[in-house]
């Protein structure tokens, strides 16, 4: 049973760390590469790009345990929340931890 809810809690963890990349990379690159930008749309941008991020990323660290809970699988859906949480925890740190290395050189 463990394996069954480590897979897919490694799967979500991953495509949201993924996910979390991707924008940033964008939002970084972006005024590098079209320059600096005066006009509404950006902020209307932002709030909308804001708004699907909590959507998606909601939908894949809560999505899979709220229909197994749902379903009856109470304690697998906790499990599964709770390992996905786990990982992404453990991705955020790694994280942290490269960049106090960069920060140190």
């Amino acid at each position: 049973m463990k394996n069954t809810i480590l897979k897919p809690a490694l799967i979500n963890a991953a495509v949201t760390a993924l996910y979390i990349v991707a924008v940033a990379s964008f939002l970084f690159y972006v005024p590098k590469t079209f320059g600096p930008g005066k006009t509404v749309l950006i902020p209307i941008f932002m709030l909308l790009l804001f708004v699907f991020s909590a959507a998606f990323t909601s939908l894949l660290v809560f999505g899979r345990p709220i229909v197994w809970y749902l379903d009856g699988k109470k304690k697998e859906a906790l499990s599964l929340l709770g390992w996905t949480l786990g990982i992404l925890m453990i991705i955020t740190c790694i994280a942290l931890c490269g960049l106090i290395l960069r920060l140190a050189r």
